[in-house]
Order: structure tokens, then C-alpha cells, then sequence
């Protein structure tokens, strides 16, 4: 069976309502992960018809909020609708992972450690988590949530991971992107990035890259973006240049989705790249053939 990719946020910072924010769901195996959990990512999940509790591992390409603002909300909400039978959370992401899960859910220390508290001791939640499935005592959630670099991170069953350093916003934050290497089929999560060797190498020949398309390349010229983020021509260059089959185009200001602007972008990027071409929307799911 081949890879599910389905996109849960697929914007920018700017709220619209069509896109708000970066996030995706992969499932291989039977085993779930998601990449970055931006604005709403949470509610979008459900919606999509999964549960929090599914999710096994979190992997963030880098720490703007339209990446992670909603990590306490996917935090809290899995604790919450646990039963104490579910596989221990583990995220991994670029400097700053730690410290971020440290701060929200830390012992004594975390913003939302009140909340486990109260979750974990007063009879109404106590009674909520009996009738859900749940045997008492409580536990509070253990998440293991890890810095990493670059090379091999994570494995599962019918999986191995590999990220790679890209070119965002540094010094001020590390960016990675990730490659999911497995039986079923390659997938390559580019994060935003400029276009650069390191992304090229990692999605050489896979299968699928889901790959950051924020804007028109001339609407970059002279302008920081031009330096920091990959426009269209640019997606389609590191399509071209990886030699991947296929590619969905995502983190589109909400400008891009204009049928004007939409219509232009595709027919930049396919006039480098000549593979199949997805405009990525939220709660779709990639086919993949």
C-alpha cells in the first residue's frame, strides 16, 4: 500500500481562509507522524477524520509559529483524549525542540503544567478518563522530544528518516528538511528554504516532494524572500534538478490561490519541471499515482 500524505496546513502566517499555516499527516505501515503543526493544525486533523492519539511522531522543520504554534494544542489535546494505553510522544526538530516542549508541559515549570494537574487529581477528569477507557491512576504525559541535525533521526517499523540543513532565516533559526525513505514509496518535506544543493541532494529521485511554492519568482526580485524562500521557478528547478516523479506545491501566500497568480505559478514551474504538478489545498490527501 502506498504512503498517505494528507495536508492539514498548507499557509503562511497570514490568516485566510483557505490556508493558515504549515502541517502534514503521513501514514506508512500503520504507523502516523505528522510534519509541523501550525495554526489550527489540531482542529484540521480531526477534520480530516484522524485522532491526536493516532500520532506517534512529530518532526518540525523549524521554529516560526506557522510551524508550531499549535504544538500545545496537539500536546494538550492528546494527552487529554488518552487512556493511558497509547505509544509515549516523540517530536524531534532543529535547536530549540527541547527547550519549546520544556516550557509548555515541563514538571512544575511548563506553561500548561497546571493543566496536567488539575487533568491528573480532580474527580471530573478523573471520571472522563475512567469513562473513556482509562485506568486509574492517571499519568501525566512523558514526551520525548529531541534537538536534532542532520543525517538519520528517526526509524520505525517500515521507515527511516533523514533530514538535512536548508537556507531559511538563519542565524536566528536552523531549518531542516526531512526525507522519509521506506518499502512504499520516498517522500521529501522541503520546510521553507531558499532552493539549495542540500535540499536537491536529500529529494534526489524520490518519489514525491511536498515543496514550499510562497510566491511568483518575479514578485521575489529584490526583495528578501528572493534570499530566504522558493518561489515558482525555484520549485520547479529543485523538482527538475532532483529528479523527483512527483510534486505537490504548498505554503502559498493566500494571494497565490487567485486564479490569475494560480494559473501563472503552474505554468512556471512546469515549464522547468515536466512531472506531475499538485497545487496543494488543505485536508487533501496527495494521490499518488
Amino acid at each position: 500500500m502506498a504512503p498517505r500524505v494528507i495536508i492539514l496546513g498548507s499557509g503562511t502566517p497570514a490568516p485566510d481562509m483557505g490556508r493558515w499555516g504549515s502541517s502534514f499527516l503521513v501514514g506508512i505501515g500503520g504507523e502516523w507522524m505528522m510534519f509541523d503543526c501550525g495554526f489550527a493544525a489540531t482542529y484540521k486533523l480531526y477534520k480530516a477524520g484522524f485522532k491526536a492519539t493516532q500520532v506517534d511522531h512529530l518532526f518540525f522543520t523549524h521554529h516560526h509559529s506557522d510551524h508550531d504554534a499549535d504544538y500545545p494544542a496537539f500536546l494538550l489535546t492528546r494527552f487529554d483524549m488518552s487512556i493511558g494505553k497509547e505509544n509515549e510522544l516523540r517530536v524531534y526538530g532543529p535547536t530549540l525542540t527541547e527547550q519549546l516542549t520544556e516550557r509548555l508541559l515541563g514538571e512544575g515549570v511548563g506553561a500548561f503544567w497546571h493543566d496536567i494537574v488539575a487533568r491528573t487529581n480532580h474527580p471530573l477528569s478523573l471520571g472522563a478518563y475512567v469513562e473513556r477507557g482509562g485506568k486509574l491512576p492517571r499519568r501525566p504525559p512523558k514526551i520525548h522530544a529531541r534537538d536534532i541535525g542532520p543525517g538519520t533521526v528517526a526509524t520505525g517499523k517500515h521507515w527511516e528518516i533523514t533530514a538535512a540543513r536548508v537556507e531559511h532565516v538563519q542565524p536566528y533559526l536552523d531549518s531542516l528538511a526531512y526525507r522519509i525513505d521506506s518499502d512504499e514509496g520516498s517522500i521529501v518535506f522541503s520546510g521553507d528554504t531558499r532552493p539549495c544543493a542540500s535540499l536537491t541532494n536529500l529529494a534526489k529521485d524520490a518519489d514525491l516532494l511536498v515543496m514550499e511554492c510562497i510566491r511568483l519568482s518575479s514578485e521575489q526580485k529584490g526583495q528578501a524572500t528572493e534570499t530566504s524562500e522558493t518561489g515558482s521557478y525555484g520549485a520547479g528547478e529543485t523538482a527538475r534538478d532532483a529528479g523527483v516523479k512527483r510534486m505537490v506545491l504548498v505554503h502559498q501566500r493566500p494571494e497565490m490561490d487567485e486564479p490569475v497568480r494560480h494559473a501563472q505559478a503552474l505554468h512556471e514551474v512546469k515549464s522547468v519541471y515536466d512531472g506531475p504538478v499538485i497545487w496543494g489545498d488543505e485536508l487533501l490527501e496527495v494521490p499518488w499515482e
